[in-house]
């Protein structure tokens, strides 16, 4: 386990990765990075796939326009 410290950015707050981090998450200055919320109330940080990204969008579209239709599907 490895800790980083908070800092100030301005007005946000901020952390630094320890180089090993940086390069296990394949991520460069500039990357986009997710922060999601684990059922035990801690986080995780996973790089941006692009492609993955476009796929969710995809489905969002897809489920917003045809949510009648699925709420029907759902009931059976």
């Amino acid at each position: 386990m490895q800790t980083v410290k908070v800092r100030k950015v301005g007005n946000s707050l901020g952390m630094v990765l320890p180089k090993e981090a940086v390069a296990r998450m394949n991520v460069r200055e500039g990357d986009t990075i997710y922060l999601t919320e684990t059922p035990d109330g801690g986080f995780r940080l996973t790089p941006v796939n692009e492609d993955f990204a476009e796929q969710i969008g995809l489905a969002d579209d897809i489920m917003r326009e045809d949510r009648n239709i699925l709420r029907e599907l759902a009931k059976r």
